[in-house]
């Protein structure tokens, strides 16, 4: 409790930093990965919107977060699909997931569909999604034209403290020849090299935060672990998450992505790092090329 105390009142000693960006839209032939913040992504897959783990809101409960999401919700297209990786406040926002669905009702007249871990089903269903599909690990359903697979991860899916019944995972959404990896939150484990030899994502979207206390990383990767991770996947691109917006570890705010380019550069893979800012929206074409 005393720690819980301390990283509540640091995230309000400092003003809330960041600037949101205007959404950039891409062709159905590209692969489209924008960065809200933390774990939230806005992906296009082939013409499709998803959202991932959309959090907008300002404060989780007592912990403010400490920059500005990278897009407003207010200027988001209509979203086709949310995926929701656990339940925890920081990926499974009610405040967030209701704003998303009030935006998309004003624009279209229908509501996103939502895929989410089993036992989970429960925390979404009065929101207003048009449907709601649970998955465990390595359940696939196909959603609007686009496979979505539910991977396995090292974490827990207990919102409060006791409904450890609940589901936890990543996602492997894929259409057409375009294919992308959202881990969720999870500590290293030899399911990277499953993954990637079963469903080989282009681009993996991998966590790099909250890993000390040392005993934190029994949960999330360390910036080593998640570049480890990510050789093992054979994926093209890293797109680096789960840093740099929430006070949820020790380690100095900055330090993070400091780390991931040291060791990408000691790996010498520097040029398949890919680290967003809020708002940018990172190009995937069919020719393979970033920009």
């Amino acid at each position: 409790m005393e720690q819980l105390w301390r990283l509540v009142r640091e995230s309000h000693e400092q003003p809330m930093t960041g600037t949101p960006r205007p959404v950039q839209l891409v062709n159905p032939d590209e692969l489209g990965v924008t960065f809200i913040g933390h774990s939230s992504f806005l992906l296009q897959v082939h013409g499709r919107k998803l959202l991932v783990d959309p959090v907008f809101s300002k404060r989780l409960i007592v912990l403010r977060r400490q920059r500005h999401p990278g897009v407003m919700v207010e200027e988001l297209p209509p979203i086709d699909i949310v995926l929701l990786t656990h339940a925890h406040m920081d990926h499974l926002d009610m405040a967030s997931l209701r704003r998303v669905i009030r935006a998309t009702r004003r624009l279209t007249g229908q509501t996103p569909e939502v895929v989410v871990p089993r036992g989970v089903e429960d925390l979404v269903e009065r929101l207003g999604f048009s449907r709601i599909h649970g998955l465990a690990w390595w359940e696939q359903i196909e959603v609007q034209g686009l496979k979505v697979t539910m991977t396995p991860c090292k974490h827990w899916g207990a919102r409060m403290f006791r409904d450890t019944h609940r589901g936890y995972g990543g996602y492997v959404v894929e259409g057409g020849d375009q294919s992308v990896y959202h881990s969720g939150d999870t500590a290293y484990f030899d399911g990277f090299s499953e993954i990637g030899a079963k469903l080989k994502p282009e681009v993996a979207l991998l966590p790099i935060g909250a890993y000390f206390p040392d005993t934190y990383r029994s949960v999330h990767t360390s910036p080593e672990e998640a570049v480890r991770g990510f050789v093992e996947l054979g994926a093209q691109q890293m797109v680096p998450m789960h840093y740099g917006t929430f006070r949820l570890g020790r380690e100095p705010m900055e330090e993070p992505l400091q780390r991931l380019e040291a060791e990408a550069e000691r790996l010498g893979i520097k040029g398949k790092i890919k680290i967003l800012v809020e708002g940018e929206t990172m190009h995937l074409c069919p020719a393979a090329s970033i920009r």
